[in-house]
């Protein structure tokens, strides 16, 4: 259990911060821009959840509980050393991704297929599911610099990978079933 009684520190005053496994590292390093790039998915999805209702709106719950999950995988490095830690590390497992193929499935049956490029934008919903799909992909962008160097959870990556479809499958959802979407038209304004 996270018990947060004092919420400044003054411990990251001079550049640095901690990584869950106690380690410091520098606010920019790319492990912090990692989780960092989650935890503002996150919020941009509190923002969706305003607008959702429903079984929408339960999903991006949990979702959103899923990515703080993500964000303690993400700050925890040295997965090798995972058994010596003395308690259950906290990793995205490979059901989560699962998950969301499953929900993007049921989501992507009710649509009738593309035959062009999306304009982000439509219902309010869909719109803001559409900003949550583009931090996504930023934030994956972060996690695979850390799949380079060689120390990510592989599930970590693939859930974000998953999620980013997942996003683009909902926005369409979100405007009445693609009916709403606003299509791409190439050279339209030339």
């Amino acid at each position: 259990m996270v018990v947060l009684n004092r919420i400044y520190t003054r411990t990251g005053d001079q550049g640095e911060t901690a990584l869950s496994d106690g380690s410091r590292v520098a606010k920019h390093d790319p492990r912090v821009e990692a989780y960092g790039t989650v935890d503002e998915l996150n919020a941009t999805l509190g923002l969706c959840r305003q607008h959702a209702t429903g079984e929408m709106a339960q999903r991006i719950a949990v979702i959103q509980n899923d990515l703080f999950d993500l964000g303690a995988d993400l700050s925890r490095p040295n997965m090798a050393a995972d058994d010596q830690a003395g308690y259950p590390v906290l990793r995205i497992i490979d059901a989560q991704v699962t998950r969301l193929e499953t929900e993007i499935d049921a989501m992507n049956a009710h649509l009738e297929p593309l035959r062009s490029f999306i304009l982000p934008g439509g219902s309010p919903l869909a719109a803001h599911l559409h900003l949550a799909r583009t931090v996504a992909r930023r934030a994956e962008r972060r996690a695979t610099e850390l799949l380079a160097r060689g120390d990510v959870n592989g599930a970590a990556i693939r859930y974000l990978n998953r999620l980013s479809d997942w996003l683009f499958v909902a926005s369409r959802v979100a405007n009445d079933n693609g009916r709403g979407d606003i299509l791409w038209v190439p050279g339209a304004s030339r």
